[in-house]
């Protein structure tokens, strides 16, 4: 049984209301990612705000989505690849065959958002430990700069707080976003709470 509550706008506590009440205006729903947070209004903030400065970093629209959606992979987390996706392909309009490749965990056809990709599922994997790396040393080939490289941790931190929130809370998917559902493959069942 989930202990977690998925909130509506009558039952999320007062601090969390203007944010599920922006979402449902913006998106016409409130993402159950946010019904969740919402038992924590800091948590819930902190995700939006995360969000708000990754969007006034230098890495544009489509970059800011690779990583969101590589971070995601990584951190195996079913709901945010989903999410992301449907936001890349339909908001941002990021080429589909980038999205597949990214959500199969193939080389993207963009040399410099494959680099872009790699570094960002390095910076999880590592823990953050990618000073020499080939992926960094990679990143700035492609034109990336320690701006960038720094950006893709704000990305990671926002979506490590994402990912950990729908693990923790075992967020059920929403409607909207059901087209772009993504299973974390076989090799990571290990990882995956027990049916």
């Amino acid at each position: 049984m989930n202990t977690f509550q998925l909130h509506t706008l009558e039952s999320a506590p007062a601090g969390s209301r203007p944010i599920l009440e922006a979402a449902n205006k913006g998106l016409g729903f409130i993402p159950n990612l946010y019904a969740h947070l919402a038992e924590a209004p800091a948590a819930l903030e902190a995700y939006k705000q995360l969000g708000a400065l990754l969007e006034k970093s230098a890495l544009t629209p489509e970059e800011q989505q690779v990583v969101l959606i590589a971070v995601s992979i990584e951190n195996r987390c079913e709901y945010c690849v989903a999410a992301h996706s449907f936001l890349a392909r339909n908001l941002v309009k990021v080429d589909g065959a980038r999205i597949d490749a990214l959500r199969g965990n193939n080389d993207l056809p963009d040399t410099k958002l494959d680099a872009l990709a790699a570094f960002a599922r390095a910076v999880v994997r590592e823990r953050g430990w990618v000073q020499g790396s080939q992926e960094l040393k990679d990143l700035f080939a492609a034109g990336y700069t320690p701006q960038n490289a720094l950006e893709v941790v704000l990305g990671v931190s926002m979506k490590t707080l994402s990912n950990y929130a729908n693990h923790l809370t075992d967020t059920p998917l929403d409607a909207a976003f059901t087209n772009e559902a993504w299973q974390a493959p076989d090799e990571y069942a290990c990882c995956k709470k027990a049916a």
